[in-house]
Formats: C-alpha cells, sequence, structure tokens
C-alpha cells in the first residue's frame, strides 16, 4: 500500500496539467492539417533549456507534438534507367539510356557482367534518340582491377544534365552483352534554417585582433556566427576564436573568400561563417585573428540558432494553446513524434502574445516534511534538548542526594 501511495504521488508530481504551467501562448491554427510553430526567443526564456516542458492543449485535451531542429537533410532516392539498343559500332561497344525518368542528373551507375578490364569512355546527351546530332558531356574510364585487389568504377560522372537519352560508347573490352543495366540518383538537399539570436555586436580592435561582443538573451542557444563581408574586400582568409565572458573557448573556426586561377583551374571559395556548439552564454566574444593583414571590412555580423519547430496535426474543434514553464515535468514520449514524417505541405503558425497561465496554481510542495517546516523542526529539536537536558539534571542531582 505504501509503494502505490509513493507511485501515486511520482505521477502527480511529474504529470502535466494546466494549473502547473506558467506560461500561455494562444496559436492561430489555420484549418486542419500538418503545421507548426517556432520556438521564439519568448518560450526560450521561460520555458525549460531542453523545451521538455513545452505542451499543447486544445481545451483540456493534451494534443501531441513532434519538436525538430531545422538542420537540414539530403534525400537521395536510386532509380533504374532503362539501357537500351546494346549494340557495336565502328567495333566499340555503344548503348542509350532513357534518363526521362529523372528530372536531373549528375551521374549514372552502370551493371556490368565482366571483370578484369579498364575502358575509356564517351558520353553524349539527347531529348531524341534519334537526333543527328549530340551533345559531347564528357570522358571517363571504367574499370574492375578485381585480380589486383585495387577496386572498381562503373560510374559515368557527368555534368549536371537533364537530357531524356544517354548515348554511351564504350572502347576496350567491355562487350554489349555485358551491359546489365544502370541506376542513377539526385539528391535533393534541404539546407539548414537559421534565426538569429542578437543584435548589433560592439565592434573593437585590440591589437592586431577584431573582436565583436555580442549579448544574448537568457536561456536562448547561439551555434553560429555569420558575417556579411563588404563585396570590395579582396581574397582573404582570417581565423576565428570563440569565447564566453570570461575568456572561456566555446568553439573555433575561419571565415574566408577565394577567387583566383592556380594552374590554369579557376578557385572559387566563400564562407563568411563558422558553426559552434550550442550554449547559452548571454555574453559571446568571436575574435577574429588578422594576423599582419588589415582588418576585414565588415558590413555586419549576428549569431543564429538553428531554428527549431514545433510540428503538430491541427483539426478544426478549436483552438489550441501552447503552455510552458514547469520544470518538474517529465518530457514527453508521444507515439507522434515516433513516427512523424514531416509534410512539405505544413502551414507556419503565428504564437499569440505570452502571457502569465491565468489557471496556475503550482506544483503541490513534495519536499519532505523537515525542508518544507524547518522552523518547527528546530523548535521541536530544541526542545527536545531542553526536555533531555532537565532530565539529565534531574538525575544528576537524584543521584548527589
Amino acid at each position: 500500500m505504501k509503494n502505490l501511495r509513493g507511485l501515486a504521488a511520482l505521477i502527480l508530481f511529474v504529470s502535466p496539467s494546466i494549473s502547473y504551467f506558467h506560461y500561455q501562448r494562444p496559436l492561430q491554427v489555420a484549418g486542419a492539417g500538418q503545421q507548426y510553430v517556432i520556438v521564439d526567443e519568448s518560450v526560450w526564456q521561460h520555458a525549460r533549456p531542453d523545451l521538455g516542458d513545452l505542451r499543447l492543449y486544445a481545451g483540456q485535451t493534451e494534443t501531441p507534438y513532434s519538436l525538430t531542429i531545422e538542420c537540414g537533410s539530403q534525400q537521395r532516392q536510386r532509380t533504374t534507367v532503362p539501357v537500351l539498343q546494346q549494340s557495336t559500332v565502328a567495333g566499340k561497344t555503344q548503348f542509350l539510356i532513357n534518363m526521362s525518368a529523372l528530372a536531373e542528373y549528375d551521374h549514372v551507375n552502370l551493371s556490368l557482367g565482366t571483370k578484369n578490364f579498364v575502358a575509356h569512355t564517351h558520353v553524349e546527351g539527347s531529348d531524341d534518340p534519334h537526333a543527328k546530332r549530340w551533345a559531347s558531356l564528357g570522358d571517363g574510364i571504367l574499370y574492375d582491377l578485381s585480380k589486383e585487389n585495387l577496386g572498381s568504377n562503373t560510374m559515368l560522372r557527368l555534368p549536371r544534365a537533364t537530357y531524356k537519352y544517354l548515348r554511351v560508347t564504350v572502347d576496350g573490352p567491355v562487350k554489349p552483352d555485358e551491359i546489365l543495366g544502370a541506376t542513377s540518383e539526385m539528391g535533393q538537399e534541404q539546407p539548414a534554417l537559421w534565426s538569429d539570436v542578437s543584435n548589433a555586436p560592439k565592434q573593437e580592435q585590440q591589437g592586431k585582433d577584431t573582436v565583436l561582443t555580442f549579448s544574448v538573451a537568457e536561456h536562448v542557444p547561439a551555434e553560429r556566427v555569420i558575417f556579411t563581408v563588404d563585396p570590395a574586400q579582396p581574397n582573404f582568409q582570417r581565423m576565428l576564436e570563440i569565447q564566453d565572458e570570461k575568456g572561456g573557448w566555446i568553439g573555433s573556426g575561419e571565415i574566408n573568400r577565394i577567387h583566383m586561377v592556380r594552374a590554369g583551374q579557376k578557385i572559387d571559395s566563400e564562407n563568411q561563417g563558422t558553426s559552434f556548439p550550442s550554449n547559452h552564454h548571454t555574453i559571446i566574444k568571436v575574435i577574429v585573428h588578422n594576423g599582419d593583414d588589415p582588418p576585414l571590412k565588415l558590413i555586419s555580423a549576428s549569431l543564429q540558432q538553428m531554428e527549431r519547430r514545433v510540428y503538430f496535426d491541427a483539426t478544426a474543434t478549436g483552438p489550441l494553446v501552447l503552455y510552458y514553464g514547469d520544470e518538474k515535468l517529465e518530457s514527453p514520449v508521444y507515439d507522434y513524434a515516433k513516427l512523424f514524417v514531416k509534410d512539405k505541405a505544413a502551414v507556419a503558425v503565428q504564437l499569440g502574445a505570452e502571457i502569465s497561465n491565468t489557471a496556475y496554481t503550482g506544483r503541490p510542495d513534495d519536499r519532505p516534511w523537515s525542508e518544507r517546516y524547518p522552523v518547527v523542526l528546530w523548535i521541536a529539536i530544541l526542545a527536545a534538548v531542553v526536555t533531555l537536558g532537565g532530565m539529565a539534571l534531574r538525575s544528576i542531582r537524584g543521584t548527589a542526594a
């Protein structure tokens, strides 16, 4: 029975209840379907650092959600592409590949029924398989060096193309009937989403270094510093160091702009930001080490964080409210989050103004009795000491008599 009472008390103290949240925000829900809200500065300041106390309610009913970090992704789907008209032309193997199933592509993987060979390839492209003129897409080498244990290459690498047909000519010991098939894929990259978390920094020169000091609201994490460097600034490469208010190391990186030609090859590289481990410091210093070069011409600089989103499926049954501000609440475990698949058509929902929860009562005090009433405890202890002391004194007097 005692164990059951303890379990009931534990459930009471870790389960959510609207009356336990300090803050609430109405959601301007737009119909039904998958929707999301973006975690803003007010939520960061008043929710738990891990956002584990966020809860959505429709009336008194809890609505499950999935909390995501928009760190970007790359999706690739392999597609089988038909190989057609394997034949011999002027002593060389030639065949077509129907690429019409792909909107664009930059390589094709061949399946070959032969080993231990080296062959030269030439690839051409056209939208008409009967065209008289084909666009040249480049040359390459196919090989299989299994006998020497040196691996193989059966990939045709191409510039990004959209032609519906490729014509491949193989100059080497690969016969038409050894061209067994082909596959290709093209990744769809979703970039990371970033939000500013600071105002313009204080900028000063300390010796050869440029020091930028950012102020960040309490509890708001920062994960990247991004610069805008004057376009007129010539080629540069500068190391960065990120520190907290006490000079403690947070991270490091570099920014650069390189546009030049070396050995006949053009080099183009431009990186004006660097990421660092997520942190909750209110003061962050970014040091640009200029070496013996003049300071960079900085137009702007800001700290950013990866966007956090709360995805949920809305219904047409009524308004939703986001609650937070319950430090003792356990993080939720929803089937919805375990099975979550982001819908490309998900709609962004605006959060209303933050207000104090009018139903807030706070959680029952779960501290031990001795911590809740320390004065009574000390009075009891003092009373016991006095009583015991009096008893000891009477005992001593009785013995002496």
